[in-house]
């Protein structure tokens, strides 16, 4: 009886309130709504996948190089020269094509007298050092070869042999392949972690491709700036991509 003169006494505030209660259950609806709604929208996984291959270098770079040191530098030529052509005649003779030979621009320097750990403002001797650069796809015979070489030195020949560089020519085209083997491996993941769940996977919202891992054949050596190894012949190659797909 005292709500129901309460409501006689003050219509206005009780419609008021009627009115303000009905609004916010209203509100509610609308937000749960809303909210349910966003979340439609916003629902996506963000799944990285990866892709690894093994391949063999197929393209060397091999260099060369011989030095002479005497007290002029017209002496230290004509010594640089006939150790030039031995090691030229040396690389005829294991059948490298004299094509896949290039002769670097020589180098000079004059080093300086030394007496007492101190110079003495005289040249002492001249280095002269000339580079050959060998370039091929025959990789193994060549590596082997860059080995067998410094058997020159046993004939007097100032040489050295520096580790050559393997690389793979058609990288570009594998790189393309490797990228759609890793967004197939993020698809079949986020199918996985989708299907746990009750869901379906929906489209591709964004992918980013990661930077590539070329390594020594079982290495586990990477970096954020990705790698490229010239020191091995046998290599793996791996792709990573970084896929958001919407959810269902």
């Amino acid at each position: 009886m005292e709500s129901t003169g309460f409501r006689y006494r003050f219509p206005q505030l009780f419609a008021g309130l009627t009115l303000l209660s009905a609004s916010l259950v209203a509100s509610s609806f609308l937000w749960a709504g809303a909210i349910r709604n966003m979340k439609r929208v916003d629902d996506a996984l963000l799944i990285t996948g990866s892709a690894k291959r093994p391949i063999k270098s197929d393209y060397i770079v091999w260099r060369v190089a011989v030095s002479s040191q005497q007290p002029t530098t017209q002496a230290a030529y004509q010594e640089l020269k006939t150790q030039i052509a031995r090691v030229q005649r040396y690389l005829k003779d294991a059948k490298v094509p004299e094509s896949e030979i290039s002769l670097d621009s020589l180098q000079t320097s004059a080093l300086p007298e030394l007496i007492d750990g101190k110079e003495t403002g005289k040249t002492s001797a001249y280095r002269l050092t000339q580079r050959l650069e060998i370039r091929s796809s025959q990789v193994d015979r060549y590596s082997k070869l860059s080995q067998q070489i410094t058997e020159l030195i046993n004939e007097g020949i100032t040489l050295t042999s520096e580790p050559p560089e393997y690389l793979y020519n058609d990288l570009s085209k594998l790189r393309i392949e490797m990228i759609a083997e890793a967004t197939k491996d993020a698809k079949a993941r986020a199918e996985s972690i989708a299907k746990s769940t009750g869901n379906r996977v929906g489209g591709v919202r964004s992918a980013d491709t990661g930077v590539f891992q070329i390594t020594p054949r079982y290495s586990t050596a990477v970096s954020g700036e990705g790698r490229y190894d010239t020191s091995s012949i046998e290599k793996d190659i791996t792709a990573v991509v970084s896929v958001k797909f919407g959810i269902e």
